[in-house]
C-alpha cells in the first residue's frame, strides 16, 4: 500500500535536487547574439581575460547574421580604448593602420552657450592641472583669469587648436604624451575585432539567424534555434543584437525606459565626406557645433571625416535639418556636396528597465542608446564587457547575485550619463529656438542633477559628489563642461587660503610652460599617422 506522505517527501527531495543541480550548473559556454563594434568587443574581452587564466573549459561562440548591416559611422572612443585593445593583445600600429584611426584628445563644443561665432569650449582629456583632488577651479575664479578653464589647467586646448597629435612616433604603444582616445570607422573597426578575435583569441564565428529562442522549464536560455546550423546550445547569452535587442527586449519582453522627457534629440542624419587631399588637416579633437534644434558632429579619420546632424523631430524637420547640415559642410569647403550620400538613423533615447535577466545579459544598442554627444556608447560597451569578464558567474547562483549587481551597477551609470549629457543642454543661453528654451525647463532636468547644480554654486564639483568609487564622468569633467559654458561658483572663503593661492599659481604657470613645450615638440596629427603607416609605433 502506497503511503503518501512518504511519497511526497521522495517527490519533495526529488525537486529539491534538480533544482540544485541547477542551481550549480557550471558556466562552460558563452554564446553571443550579434557582432558589430559591441559583440567583437565582449567577445575579445572576456576570451582575452579566460586566455590570460590559462581556462581551456570555456567556449565562446559569436552568430551573427549576414543581412544585418553595421550602423558605420564615425565613431569616437573614450582612453579606455588603449586597456581594451592592449588587453586583447592588439598592435596600436595593426589598429591605426587598419581602422583608418587618428588620434582624439577631447571635444569642442561650439555654439552651445550663446550661439555666436566665436562662442566654444572644450572638455579635453587631461585633467586640470594634473588632478582634481586640489580643485584649482576654486582659484581660477579668484585669479580672474582671461583664459578660459580648460586653457588655463590644461594644455590640451592649444594642442587641439593647433591640430597637434598627443604623442611622438618615437613614443611606445599605448603610451601618451597627452592623454588621448581615437576616432576610428566603425564599420572597419569591426571586420578588424572579427579576425583578431578568431584567429588570436579561438572564438568561434557562426554567420546564420536565429529564428528562435529555447527556454527550460525555469525560463533560463538552453539555445538559439538558427536557419542552418542547428540549435546553439550555451550556459550564459549577451545580446548584442543591435536596437532589435532580439533576447533581453524581444524574448523576455524586459521594459524599455524612454528618456524623451529630458534628452530630446531622437534623429540622426550622418554623411561621409572625403578630405580635399591626403595631407588635408585632421582634427585632435571631437567638433560638435550647436544648431537650431540639436547639434553637428565632426570627427577626422585619417582617411575621411565623418559627419552627421542630430536634432529633435519635434523641433525642426528632416528637410530643414539636411539644410543645416549642407551649410556646415559648405562652411567648412566640402566641395560637391550634392553628390554625397546622407543617411538617416532614427535615435530612440533610453534605456532597458534592467541589463541581465535569468542567464541573458545585453551589450551595447541592444541595452540601450541615447546619443553621441560625448562618445558614451562604446564605453559602456567596454565596461560591461569588462565587468562580464572580471566577474563571470561560475554556475547559476552566482549569475542571479551577479546579475543583480551588474543591474544595480548599470541603472546608475546610465542615470549619471543622462545627467551629464542634459547638463550641456539645460546650461545653454540660447534664446534662438525653442528647442535651447525648453531643455532649461526645470520640469526636463533630473532632480539628481539639480540638487548637484544647487551645491556647486557653493563649492567646485569634487569626487566627493559622487558616491561610486568609479565614475563613468569624474568631477573633472564636470568642472569643463560647467566652467566653459560659464556657470559660477561662489566659494567658500576657507578654501583660499594664502599657501593654496599660491601653489596654484605655481601649477597655472606649469600648465602654461608645458603647453609651449608640446606646441613647439609634438608632429600634427596627419604626420604622425603617416608616420605610423610608414614606419609603425615601437612595442609596449
Amino acid at each position: 500500500m502506497n503511503n503518501p506522505i512518504r511519497n511526497e517527501s521522495i517527490n519533495n527531495k526529488s525537486l529539491k535536487c534538480k533544482a540544485l543541480t541547477k542551481a550549480n550548473h557550471i558556466t562552460k559556454s558563452i554564446v553571443i547574439l550579434g557582432g558589430g563594434t559591441a559583440g567583437w568587443i565582449c567577445a575579445g574581452t572576456i576570451a582575452a581575460k579566460l586566455n590570460q587564466q590559462h581556462q581551456t573549459n570555456f567556449s565562446i561562440t559569436l552568430i551573427e547574421s549576414s543581412n544585418v548591416p553595421p550602423i558605420g559611422v564615425g565613431e569616437g572612443t573614450w582612453p579606455t580604448m588603449r586597456t581594451t585593445l592592449k588587453n586583447m593583445g592588439i598592435r596600436e600600429t595593426d589598429f591605426v593602420k587598419e581602422c583608418h584611426v587618428s588620434f582624439k584628445q577631447g571635444a569642442k563644443f561650439a555654439k552651445w552657450v550663446t550661439g555666436d561665432k566665436d562662442d566654444y569650449y572644450y572638455h579635453p582629456l587631461m585633467l586640470p592641472g594634473g588632478s582634481v583632488k586640489d580643485n584649482l577651479a576654486n582659484h581660477w575664479f579668484n585669479a580672474d583669469s582671461i583664459k578660459s578653464f580648460s586653457k588655463t589647467l590644461s594644455p590640451q586646448e592649444s594642442i587641439c587648436e593647433a591640430g597637434l597629435a598627443p604623442k611622438l612616433i618615437t613614443t611606445a604603444e599605448y603610451d601618451a604624451v597627452a592623454n588621448y582616445a581615437y576616432h576610428l570607422d566603425a564599420g572597419c573597426f569591426s571586420e578588424f575585432l572579427k579576425q583578431h578575435c578568431i584567429s588570436k583569441l579561438k572564438v568561434l564565428h557562426v554567420v546564420d539567424d536565429v529564428i528562435a529562442v529555447n527556454n527550460d522549464s525555469d525560463g533560463y536560455i538552453t539555445s538559439l534555434m538558427t536557419q542552418s546550423s542547428g540549435d546553439i546550445e550555451g550556459d550564459l547569452f549577451i545580446d548584442c543584437s543591435g536596437f532589435k535587442s532580439m533576447l533581453l527586449g524581444e524574448h523576455y519582453q524586459v521594459p524599455f525606459k524612454s528618456c524623451k522627457d529630458v534628452l530630446f534629440v531622437d534623429t540622426a542624419i550622418a554623411v561621409q565626406v572625403p578630405y580635399e587631399s591626403e595631407q588635408s588637416p585632421i582634427a585632435s579633437h571631437t567638433i560638435s557645433t550647436g544648431q537650431t534644434a540639436g547639434w553637428i558632429w565632426d570627427i577626422g579619420l585619417s582617411s575621411r571625416r565623418g559627419v552627421g546632424h542630430v536634432y529633435s523631430s519635434k523641433y525642426i524637420t528632416e528637410q530643414a535639418a539636411i539644410n543645416e547640415l549642407k551649410r556646415y559642410l559648405s562652411a567648412s569647403s566640402v566641395s560637391d556636396i550634392e553628390s554625397l550620400t546622407f543617411r538617416k538613423i532614427p535615435i530612440n533615447p533610453g534605456h532597458s528597465e534592467k541589463f541581465w535577466h535569468k542567464n541573458c545579459v545585453a551589450v551595447g544598442l541592444s541595452a540601450g542608446f541615447l546619443e553621441p554627444l560625448e562618445a558614451s556608447a562604446l564605453l559602456l560597451v567596454e565596461i560591461s564587457a569588462n565587468m562580464i569578464a572580471e566577474q563571470l558567474p561560475v554556475n547559476r547562483l552566482s549569475m542571479a547575485i551577479m546579475a543583480q549587481r551588474f543591474n544595480d551597477t548599470f541603472l546608475y551609470r546610465w542615470a549619471r550619463i543622462i545627467d551629464f549629457l542634459k547638463l550641456h543642454y539645460m546650461l545653454s543661453q540660447r534664446q534662438d529656438s525653442q528647442f535651447w528654451i525648453d531643455n532649461r525647463d526645470p520640469a526636463t532636468i533630473p532632480k539628481s542633477l539639480q540638487s548637484l547644480l544647487d551645491l556647486w554654486q557653493y563649492q567646485v564639483p569634487s569626487d566627493n559628489d559622487f558616491p561610486h568609487a568609479t565614475e563613468v564622468f569624474p568631477a573633472a569633467s564636470y568642472q569643463y563642461v560647467l566652467y566653459g559654458m560659464g556657470f559660477k561658483t561662489n566659494p567658500a572663503p576657507w578654501l583660499l587660503s594664502e599657501a593654496s593661492t599660491v601653489n596654484s599659481k605655481i601649477i597655472f604657470d606649469k600648465t602654461h610652460q608645458q603647453t609651449q613645450q608640446l606646441i613647439q615638440n609634438l608632429p600634427t596629427n596627419r604626420q604622425l599617422t603617416h608616420l605610423i603607416n610608414q614606419y609603425g609605433l615601437q612595442k609596449v
